[in-house]
This record gives structure tokens, sequence and C-alpha cells, in this order.
């Protein structure tokens, strides 16, 4: 390590650490909104890691990895700060804590699907293990870092969020665009990749019977609006899904996608009651739900169905029942021109998550050369503070008072119903 960096700062460390970790609030705030929404609302912060186990820092060959290699893809990718805004956000918000990934991003990036990125992909598109260490571990290491590190970090992901109505994603970025343009002091991400640039999701990412349009928006638009007025209002200049959108790797987009899957194998259930027991039902509803795309049972059951893939021979049967299980759900998701659709999509209590960037330079100070050099928050902790009176304004008054759309703005169009088909 440089000798100018402080080392329990700015260093990464060899540590045995759980991937993912609760942080505890030890005084936090009354809660300045209604009880409801109490235990309805998570913080994460996936990117500000430090922990590279020893396992990890030999090549296939045994050889050691450069230490100055791994130090700058380390100083690069750490969400530098992210931690300081989302302990701060949680005190305002009277939460009890938030939950941090503390394997570092360099190693392992959970913001991705699983997998190994070929050298040189860009930067939305890559996958959870990255340079340096995609070219130099070898299979089996490769294999046991997803195992032991992605996996782990799922399963705790999966229970904190599940069932909550407010996920919130706290994240830092560079300053500068790798143009040379300068980035706002703050964005608010909350459309799917895919979905920006072709208006749908990538075909084989996700199950089809998942509606692309729910994609468009991960959270209530009101809520990015009122954060947006805000901060301008405090001063902070703010972006709206710029210079990034959420790859469908991220954990906000999959978090949509099977809150969407829970919520219709319940409505599904209770029309269907006779279904919860089926071994066949179950089967698709845990291949809808294989949102991270870790289940090889799912991965033999999507290629069955989608790709018209032959399967053991011993399982046919099962497979068979399970296509027949999918297509009664396909039915009834489509019935009375997909009502069920639009009863989930304008539901009030149809979860929300959402990603929050602030400018690394708001937090952290670094050298002529980039290298981090220790934390510098006053205007980082500002920019919380002005989250937390977003969202508690938000959760008091804007929810409280949304209203249907006048008969002069009836919901209509891609931005509130299907097909252009105006409802009233």
């Amino acid at each position: 390590m440089s000798a100018s960096l402080p080392p329990r700062l700015c260093a990464w460390t060899t540590a045995p650490k759980t991937p993912m970790a609760f942080v505890p609030i030890a005084a936090p705030d009354a809660r300045g909104y209604p009880d409801r929404y109490d235990g309805q609302i998570s913080i994460d912060v996936i990117h500000d890691g430090d922990s590279i186990p020893e396992d990890y820092l030999t090549d296939a060959d045994g050889r050691p990895i450069s230490r100055e290699v791994i130090d700058r893809a380390y100083w690069r990718e750490r969400d530098w700060g992210a931690g300081l805004v989302a302990e701060r956000l949680a005190t305002r918000l009277g939460l009890p804590g938030f939950h941090t990934v503390q394997t570092a991003r360099a190693l392992l990036d959970f913001g991705r699907f699983p997998g190994v990125s070929r050298t040189g992909t860009p930067h939305l598109r890559r996958a959870a293990i990255n340079e340096p260490f995609n070219t130099v571990l070898g299979f089996g290491q490769q294999r046991r870092l997803l195992e032991e590190h992605y996996d782990a970090i799922s399963a705790t992901m999966d229970k904190v969020i599940r069932g909550r109505l407010l996920k919130i994603a706290v994240h830092t970025y560079d300053r500068y665009n790798p143009s040379g343009t300068e980035r706002p002091q703050v964005s608010i991400v909350s459309r799917a990749l895919g979905y920006q640039l072709d208006g749908e999701l990538p075909y084989g990412v996700f199950d089809p019977l998942y509606p692309d349009i729910l994609a468009e928006f991960t959270v209530d638009r009101i809520l990015p609006a009122r954060i947006a007025l805000t901060l301008e209002r405090g001063g902070v200049p703010v972006a709206h899904n710029y210079p990034y959108l959420l790859p469908e790797g991220s954990p906000e987009v999959r978090h949509q996608v099977w809150s969407f899957f829970d919520w219709l194998e319940a409505r599904y259930g209770a029309e269907y009651p006779d279904t919860e027991g089926d071994y066949a039902h179950q089967m698709v509803w845990r291949m809808l739900k294989d949102t991270n795309l870790r289940s090889g049972e799912a991965g033999m059951l999507r290629a069955y169905i989608h790709r018209f893939r032959r399967p053991p021979e011993a399982l046919t049967a099962d497979y068979s029942a399970a296509e027949d299980a999918y297509r009664a759900i396909h039915r009834f998701l489509e019935r009375n021109g997909g009502e069920v659709k639009d009863e989930y999509r304008h539901s009030p209590d149809r979860p929300m998550s959402f990603g929050i960037e602030v400018r690394k330079d708001m937090l952290w100070r670094f050298d002529d050369e980039g290298r981090p050099l220790g934390p510098d928050p006053e205007r980082g902790l500002y920019i919380a503070d002005r989250l937390a009176d977003a969202i508690i304004a938000y959760l008091n008054e804007d929810r409280a008072h949304a209203a249907p759309p006048s008969g002069n703005f009836p919901r209509m169009d891609r931005w509130y119903g299907p097909g252009g088909a105006v409802t009233k």
C-alpha cells in the first residue's frame, strides 16, 4: 500500500468478514412519518466494501496477483462515502440500521448478474466478476466466489427487502464522465437500462410473463420529483437516470421482478387454492422468481419452455406438467385484457426501489492521481439530510394526498395505461 494513504480509511483488508452485514444506528431520530410505514423502508449499500479474502490474492496457478493492480481496481471501483450517506439517511428516517456489502466491489460486484465479464465489457453490461479478477482467477476460485459471496449476499438481501414498500440503494460516483464532462452532485436512478434503450427488457433476461411496462419506473414518480425539488431548493443540482440507468442485474430491477411474481403467486393461489401444493406450479414459481439466475433447476425449465430444449428423460413428465401450469398462469395474467396486470401496476402497495448516486468528491478527498485520501463528508451529509427531508415529506404529504388524474389528464398511453387506451 502507498505510505501516503491512511490504511484503515482507504486500504482494503484481508480480514475475514461476512459478505453482507447489518450496520446498527446507535441513536436514530424519532420517526417523522406515519406509523404505518414502520418497518417498510430499507437502505442498502452494495459497493462500499473493503474485504478481499486471501483466497483470491493468488491466480489460477497459485502465483500472487499484483497488489498494485488490485489497489488501482479497488480505488476505482469502491463507492467512497456511500456508507456515510446511508448512515445519516437511516438515522434521519428513524431506522434501526442499514445493510452493507463488505466484499470489495473490485472482487465481486453484486449489482450485476453472476458470471465473469470479458475484458473491455461496457460498464453497465458487466457481470459480477470483473477486471482484474476475471482473467487471473481459476474456474474453481470464481465458482467459490459466487457461491460463498454472491449467493450469501443475495440470500440476505432477499430477506431484508421482501415485503418492504421502499428499498433505497445508496451509491457514489466519480466527478467526471469518461469524456471529461462533469456530473451533477446527485442523480436519482429509477429506470431499467433495457427499457430506456428499447422500450422493453432484453429478451431472455427475465421471464416474458413480467410486464415490460413495470420496468419504466421502479418507484412512484412523485418521490424522485420530491427529492429533486428538495435538493434543488437546497442548492444541490440533481439529474434523473443520468449518467447511469439500472442494469437488469441490479438488486433494484430484480426486486421489482420477484416482487411482482410474489404478488402474482398469492393472487393466483387465492383464486386457485388447489394449485398451492402442486409440484408443477411450484416449479414454475421458483423459475419465475429466479431473478439472480443462480438456479440450475430454474434454468433447465426456462430452456424447456422458451427454447424447446429436451429435458432429461426421467423428468419429461414433470416438465410437461410444469409447462401446463405455466400456460395456465399466462392465461390468468392475460384474461380480461390484462386486468390483473393493471391491478398490480396501479396498486398503492406496489413495492418501490431506486438508487441515489452522490458524487464522490462531496464525501471524500482524492489526490491529483485520483487516489483516495480520506473522508470530507460535510457536503455529503448535507445532501443526506435533504434526502431524508424529501422522503419524510413524500410519506407525510404526497402519498396521503395522491389523487387519480383529473378528466383533463386521463390515464392513457404508456405513461399510465396499456396500448394507448384511455381509462376513466
